[in-house]
């Protein structure tokens, strides 16, 4: 006889079903896994017989043979535990055959019989949903699971013997409830800063319509104090996207307490990041950075210390909003759909430009440490602003600046004005930044005086057509910011007006 008992194994956010098939039989004494099982998978055969002798159960002396179907399919990670323990006990008579037939299972086994949360519930909650079954899962992850569905099946034990007395009808083990992550704090405000009105000014615009922005100056300007606060800016998750971010959070195993947030990531990865640590991969191909900012923000601090090959391979997922990892034996696509904030000196010392300073080693110093940026990477930056060094004066002077939540306000209402005209035209729930081409010549049509000005600073900026269409979208938020219908001349100027980093960049070449 051969139980059967329905797990899953992932593929990026995807979970794919797999059948663990146990069959005990005549032959030599052992235990075999078989189904392409990793080293986690191989070792469960010592935490499942710990686990059983546990509960009072021994493994018979017989053949044991666990297979996991498809057996094409590579298996990894410490979630076979459970599915492959309750296989066993199906199959010697401990627990009815067909009580698991309405579940799908995963979860880690301790020797004692404990289950320790695994990283990946929500994915195969929303897995299991799919294939019309409820799941089992850790207890530490039963808020995450809950969130699947609120109709869905969902058991989530302490220990394998707490789930057996379940099934026996001694113990009733109630449904676990979705839970939100407490607001972990104050975010920082954007009053707190003194000056710097016109960083402010493009922090709000991007914040308006997900545009990826570039600050450069001198040391102490301000410049990571300005993109810290651009969290405050933005508006909740909506519902879809807390979900999508938290797939991505638990596959990563970064939910505390299965508990999920409505807050915006906020990724700062330090600039000796490698690729994998941005892009995603390793060996079990798990999400990078640029994943783990999705519907949020990755910030970048001191962009020209990072590897210039791993800034050029940014280049892919700030176009698809898609990051893609291939192996010689496996393809894995994780969303990665982010806003993109970086901060730079303008030169190795700092200071380039600054009034009374010279350089030691003159214009040189500025050329090669900006030649560190690509073109390509650079064209896909809407906003170049630079960034002053404050003054004393405005040091001094008690800050008059708008709060956070005023700027969010006006950046809300510009979000909604995007939202409600890309639903019109059947689209989903877009900013600016993300429009298709198409749909952007249709939204942005500027008036004959802004036609005449856009032309003349395309020659002169020599601006690619990539950079001709974020300056179009740049100007479409300006004006949703306004509250205009349509995009004016001053509209595309000021959109003009934040490619400032262009001449600075034909100098230094």
């Amino acid at each position: 006889m051969i139980s059967r008992v329905t797990t899953l194994a992932f593929q990026g956010v995807e979970a794919l079903p797999v059948d663990v098939q146990v069959q005990i039989g005549a032959g030599m004494v052992g235990f075999t896994i078989v189904g392409l099982p990793d080293k986690a998978v191989g070792e469960s055969r010592e935490r499942v017989r710990s686990a059983l002798q546990a509960c009072g159960l021994a493994l018979p002396a017989k053949r044991l043979t666990v297979n996991l179907a498809p057996a094409d399919l590579p298996k990894e990670g410490s979630h076979y535990d459970l599915p492959i323990a309750l296989g066993i006990m199906c199959a010697i008579g401990a627990i009815p055959a067909d009580s698991l037939s309405a579940f799908a299972v995963i979860g880690e086994l301790g020797l004692d019989g404990r289950l320790a949360p695994v990283a990946g519930v929500l994915p195969a909650a929303i897995g299991a949903n799919a294939l019309d079954k409820g799941l089992i899962c850790p207890a530490a992850c039963g808020p995450e699971a809950a969130w699947a569905d609120p109709d869905m099946a969902v058991l989530a034990p302490d220990s394998l013997l707490q789930l057996v007395n379940h099934f026996a009808g001694t113990q009733v083990l109630s449904r676990p409830r979705a839970r939100l992550s407490p607001a972990p704090g104050t975010l920082p405000d954007l009053a707190d800063i003194q000056g710097q009105e016109t960083a402010k000014r493009a922090l709000e615009v991007a914040a308006a319509g997900g545009h990826n922005l570039l600050f450069c100056g001198p040391p102490g300007a301000g410049k990571s104090m300005l993109a810290s606060r651009l969290p405050s800016l933005l508006p909740p998750l909506s519902p879809r996207e807390l979900l999508e971010v938290s797939m991505i959070s638990s596959m990563a195993g970064t939910l505390s307490e299965g508990r999920l947030t409505d807050r915006r990531p906020f990724r700062a990865p330090h600039h000796s990041a490698s690729m994998a640590a941005l892009i995603g991969g390793g060996l079990k191909a798990r999400p990078g950075e640029v994943s783990l900012a999705h519907n949020g923000v990755l910030f970048l601090d001191e962009l020209p210390e990072f590897n210039p090959q791993v800034l050029d391979s940014l280049r892919q997922p700030l176009e698809t909003g898609e990051a893609v990892i291939a192996r010689a034996n496996s393809r894995v696509s994780y969303p990665a759909r982010f806003q993109l904030v970086a901060a730079m000196n303008p030169c190795r010392c700092g200071y380039a430009g600054e009034p009374g300073h010279r350089c030691a080693k003159g214009t040189r110093c500025a050329a090669d440490y900006q030649a560190r940026l690509s073109g390509p990477f650079l064209d896909r930056i809407d906003l170049r602003i630079d960034v002053p060094a404050v003054t004393a004066s405005d040091l001094i002077r008690p800050g008059t600046g708008e709060g956070s939540a005023q700027v969010a306000l006006r950046v809300a209402r510009a979000r909604e004005i995007q939202s409600a005209r890309y639903l019109a035209l059947g689209l989903d729930r877009l900013t600016n930044a993300q429009v298709p081409t198409a749909i952007l010549q249709q939204v942005v049509v500027p008036d004959a005086p802004g036609l005449r000005l856009l032309e003349e600073a395309a020659e002169h900026f020599r601006l690619s057509a990539r950079g001709y269409h974020r300056v179009l979208r740049l100007a479409r938020t300006l004006a949703d910011l306004d509250g205009a219908d349509s995009v004016g001349r001053l509209h595309l100027a000021e959109a003009l007006s934040y490619r400032g980093q262009e001449p600075l960049r034909q100098a230094a070449a």
